[in-house]
């Protein structure tokens, strides 16, 4: 199996470099999950996508490059409709090429933010045959949805805690496509060195290097999380990596499934190891008014600002590329950068799925490359945000989505975000709490509160 994956991992790259010249750039900024998406009119892509197919001639007649097109003849279309426009849309066309190129399949593709395009067209019995959406619709649209394995997907290219969110009720239903990961913190190299601070790798060294800033008259932490209706986000983000590093991703996802009570002792540790912090302008920009009151787009550049107003913001991968926006001078690697939070026992994020709702020829050829190796390979060489895909590994072409993959190859677990995982508006629930808290609030009823919101999300 080693020796099948190193040749295919060799071919793949051959065939990246001889296919695809990867553009090479600052990451798009990307809005994060946990806040709300801003409806956009939908915007229909005029050309499909669409070149006529390299073939081989063998003995047996052509055969279509080295990709398996399933029976997909040249002409058969694909209609698919995802939230991605602009720069995010381009990379995703990069990725989609060679199957355009093996095969002559002719994407149809729509781009929109508004969910009540997809559902209209599920209930009127004329979906697209792919969307990329959200977990959730999974859970939605599941009588509808074709299973991926029966589709040729590929499941020995995807760790077990990718796939367990897109398995319900026993039928893997999505393809993980595109991960996020919320457990990093970014801050200024160029500070630590001139203050000669180093990376921590353990949780006691990053509270050891938290107490060291302190005693030197610095800031340690900006925290803003006001975000409109969905405040507190950064915040319940912050205190599941918590969780992560005190209990563990069991733990987390016991929460998710109700196994365990969300006023458990192991939350109120969370909660209360993150107060010390977010409460005191000892350990934060502004105090627990400052977490409040600073929004979370102005929270990550404080770290970078001259002279520095604090020195680290834990926050998603898209942070990046504000402060590439807001400080275009700086360099990333050298001026800014990122560092996984240290002692966490499993990351947290988001990854968004693929589904499909037909089983055509074209639809299994678009199911296999996605899953393959070099479906991977070349969502990574894309620069479109990190891949599931165990073929992503070592190609990605941007050193800081390098830097991520190669967490997200190494960690023992995923989870994703509470607030979006559970359902019947727990994730408002949550925002409110932590909110509370930070003003004052008592934590044992905020926390007896959630639990209840808990147990109504998960038992409708």
């Amino acid at each position: 199996m080693k020796t099948t994956r190193k040749f295919w991992s060799i071919l793949t790259l051959v065939i990246v470099a001889s296919m695809m010249i990867v553009a090479c750039g600052p990451q798009a900024t990307e809005a994060p999950t946990s806040a709300p998406a801003v409806p956009t009119e939908p915007a229909m892509t005029e050309e499909p996508m669409t070149e006529e197919p390299a073939m081989t001639e063998t003995a047996e007649g052509p055969v279509a490059g080295e990709i398996d097109c399933k029976g997909a003849a040249a002409g058969d279309e694909i209609s698919m409709l995802y939230q991605w426009s602009g720069v995010e849309e381009e990379a995703l066309n990069q990725v989609l090429q060679p199957l355009i190129d093996a095969c002559g399949i002719v994407l149809r593709p729509e781009s929109s933010r508004d969910q009540a395009l997809l559902d209209t067209r599920v209930q009127a019995g004329t979906p697209p045959d792919v969307a990329f959406w959200q977990v959730s619709q999974l859970v939605q649209y599941q009588d509808q949805l074709q299973p991926m394995d029966a589709l040729g997907a590929d499941r020995s290219n995807y760790g077990e805690f990718f796939l367990d969110p897109m398995t319900i009720d026993g039928q893997w239903l999505g393809l993980p496509i595109k991960a996020d990961v919320k457990s990093i913190i970014w801050y200024s190299p160029v500070n630590f060195d001139a203050l000669g601070y180093t990376v921590p790798t353990t949780w006691d060294e990053l509270d050891a290097l938290v107490e060291q800033m302190v005693a030197d008259g610095n800031v340690p932490w900006s925290m803003g999380f006001e975000s409109g209706d969905a405040t507190g986000w950064t915040g319940t983000d912050f205190i599941q990596d918590i969780m992560l590093v005190q209990q563990g991703p069991d733990f987390v996802n016991g929460i998710m499934d109700g196994s365990v009570s969300y006023d458990d002792a192991g939350v109120r540790q969370a909660y209360e190891t993150y107060g010390a912090w977010a409460t005191s302008d000892t350990y934060t920009v502004g105090g627990a008014q400052g977490t409040l009151s600073t929004p979370f787009l102005e929270a990550i550049n404080k770290p970078f600002s001259d002279p520095p107003e604090a020195m680290m913001v834990k926050q998603s991968g898209f942070a990046g590329g504000e402060v590439a926006s807001q400080f275009p001078d700086l360099q990333q690697g050298s001026d800014y950068d990122f560092f996984v939070v240290p002692g966490i026992q499993g990351l947290q994020g988001s990854v968004e799925p693929m589904m499909a709702f037909n089983d055509t020829p074209a639809v299994q050829a678009l199911v296999a490359y996605l899953s393959s190796a070099e479906g991977g390979a070349n969502w990574a060489a894309a620069t479109f945000g990190l891949s599931p895909n165990m073929g992503a590994s070592g190609n990605y072409t941007d050193p800081a989505l390098q830097k991520l993959g190669d967490a997200i190859a190494a960690t023992q677990g995923f989870t994703t975000d509470m607030g979006d995982t559970i359902p019947g508006g727990f994730g408002s629930a949550e925002f409110t709490g932590v909110t509370e808290y930070v003003n004052g609030g008592d934590l044992d009823a905020i926390l007896s509160d959630l639990a209840a919101a808990q147990t109504t999300g998960l038992n409708p």
